[in-house]
């Protein structure tokens, strides 16, 4: 190697007002460079390549299985589709609404069981124990079933002010399941803070209250936000669960249109329409999750 080639400084081609980095890679180093955006290029086309003959070789497989004409008649009819596509539209945004409602409360509610869990207050001790029996039992019943319970059973003890409205019965189901998981995610979070920063923070003059709210929930909140958007898209999905209460939400648009058309290419239009908002939500989850693990890198190299 010609060591007088590498990174020198090259005072030629500085102009006067421009600032000197002081570092010119070398001839090696450009050749390098070459190299991996070559491979780079090399690698992502023959991935498109390998994908493209996947799916070709997929869909050969589905056209010429003995059943695919009745497949295609039964779940990829366009006109049925068309006609079907406003009500599932119209059903969808009702999702929509009980997942931003389920959101705001799961996260406000998730985050107090998270700090209560955490504190080692000695009065809080029975509300500690009583978030620790509520995270492990509503963690341990399956999510359809508590829409159930909730459902039916709660209309069925006639209380006064007992909502009715099966959407907001299935939103106080998707609550009490979904805070119970983001619960422990949000108390991972603020275990993996390091005392240091608490400690640091006391030194600086903040009481227990200002360190939590300026050091300790920023930084637990950004450690955790790649697995709390995974919980979201899973709640996003499991809004279908609604169905079985009876509002027109997507899933049960779909049912009751392929119930009357004997076809079911409207359960496909309302899979789609979940598609188009979890892929996104998906794609930008493992964005933060790339970002939090590069930041995690660069910090021990340092």
């Amino acid at each position: 190697m010609d060591i007088g080639k590498t990174a020198v400084p090259d005072r030629s081609a500085t102009s006067p007002g421009t600032p000197d980095t002081g570092y010119r890679p070398s001839d090696h180093e450009r050749e390098r460079q070459r190299y991996r955006r070559s491979r780079k290029r090399r690698h992502t086309w023959v991935s498109a390549l390998c994908t493209l003959l996947g799916l070709v070789a997929v869909g050969a497989a589905a056209v010429a299985s003995p059943g695919w004409e009745r497949v295609d008649s039964l779940f990829l009819d366009g006109a049925e589709l068309r006609s079907a596509f406003p009500d599932l539209l119209r059903g969808f945004w009702l999702n929509v609404q009980m997942f931003l409602v389920a959101e705001v409360l799961i996260l406000v509610l998730g985050l107090l069981i998270a700090l209560v869990r955490v504190t080692r207050a000695p009065g809080l001790q029975p509300l500690r124990l009583a978030a620790t029996v509520y995270v492990d039992v509503f963690r341990g019943v399956p999510t359809l079933l508590l829409v159930f319970l909730v459902g039916f059973g709660l209309p069925a003890l006639q209380l006064q002010g007992t909502p009715s409205e099966p959407w907001l019965l299935g939103v106080i189901a998707l609550t009490l399941s979904y805070t119970a998981y983001v619960a422990e995610v949000f108390r991972a979070g603020l275990n993996s803070v390091h005392p240091a920063q608490r400690n640091a923070a006391r030194a600086l003059g903040l009481n227990e209250r200002q360190t939590l709210r300026h050091v300790v929930l920023p930084q637990a909140v950004r450690n955790v936000l790649p697995p709390l958007l995974n919980d979201f898209i899973a709640l996003q999905k499991d809004t279908a669960l609604v169905a079985v209460l009876g509002p027109l939400e997507a899933l049960r648009a779909a049912q009751i249109k392929a119930d009357y058309d004997f076809n079911y290419t409207p359960y496909l239009g309302a899979a789609l329409l979940f598609i188009a908002v979890t892929i996104p939500l998906t794609r930008f989850a493992d964005r933060l999750q790339r970002r939090a693990a590069q930041r995690t890198w660069a910090g021990a190299g340092r």
